[in-house]
């Protein structure tokens, strides 16, 4: 960073290459490589045709803290005097080519003129308690600037997103367990009434009295889940018991749910039921 050559833009003319000799008489310049004996009658290069852009101060306060880490002063005790003679020079090289940038840095130099002037002025004999030191707002604004470029600086070296990294997204398939349905005694109601219709297509119509057995209902129905294999609930009867048979033969399927010697299972909506030895009760088949 040089001294005040840290203008935001400056205009200067387009230099020609140096002098070369060659055979035929003198090149005043080259151009593409070709050299250039005579000047074109029509050229002209305004002022403003080359513009170099150097690195600026990001405001008053930036550059007075440069002068003064620059010269190794103290920031507590500022000399006023030729740290004002330096950044006036640094605003007069702004205002000669961009004076709209130079509004914040104008006010600033009254600001130090300002604190310049008090410095110079005899101080008066006080009984009371002392003056205060003009320079102490500019101070308490100058540490306030550093401490805050300091932890700007901290932060704008941490990682991020998108500019020293980017994110990564992973698919992790998880593994889905299918949870059936459950059986409710409304499904076993349809599905006896099924059984009850196909029933009533294959029998005739007898009178007569039967003794039948719930527990011995549910034996034959244990007999037939011996084996532990799943079996179709619709398997469980036999239609040629008639309606009475039909009836104790569901009821010794409620009562084998009630004491849990079978499970009942379904493996989606509107599907088979199927009747399954529980676990465990194979024994007491």
């Amino acid at each position: 960073m040089n001294d005040l050559s840290m203008v935001a833009a400056g205009s200067v003319p387009l230099p020609l290459a140096p002098v070369q000799a060659i055979d035929d008489g003198v090149a005043i310049a080259r151009l593409y490589g070709e050299p250039v004996l005579e000047l074109p009658k029509d050229l002209y290069i305004p002022p403003d045709a080359l513009q170099i852009i150097l690195e600026a101060f990001e405001g008053p306060l930036d550059l007075l803290l440069y002068l003064i880490r620059r010269a190794n002063l103290n920031v507590l005790d500022i000399p006023m005097a030729p740290l004002t003679v330096q950044y006036l020079e640094y605003v007069e090289a702004m205002r000669a080519n961009h004076l709209e940038l130079a509004a914040d840095y104008l006010l600033m130099a009254a600001m130090l003129l300002e604190i310049k002037s008090r410095m110079l002025l005899p101080k008066p004999p006080r009984e009371t308690t002392e003056e205060e030191d003009p320079r102490a707002e500019l101070v308490r604004r100058l540490l306030e600037y550093e401490q805050t470029k300091l932890a700007a600086a901290r932060l704008d070296v941490l990682p991020r997103a998108e500019r020293d990294f980017e994110w990564v997204s992973v698919f992790v398939a998880e593994k889905v367990v299918e949870r059936l349905p459950e059986v409710s005694l409304h499904d076993l109601q349809l599905a006896w009434l099924r059984i009850m219709k196909k029933a009533r297509l294959n029998q005739h119509h007898r009178v007569g009295r039967e003794q039948l057995s719930v527990r011995e209902h549910m034996s034959a129905i244990l007999r037939k889940l011996g084996d532990g294999e799943y079996v179709v609930f619709d398997a469980l009867f036999d239609a040629s018991l008639g309606p009475a048979g039909l009836v104790v033969s569901f009821l010794a399927v409620l009562e084998l749910v009630k004491e849990r010697l079978v499970d009942v299972l379904q493996n989606e909506a509107f599907a088979p039921i199927y009747v399954k030895l529980a676990d465990g009760s194979r024994d007491n088949a």
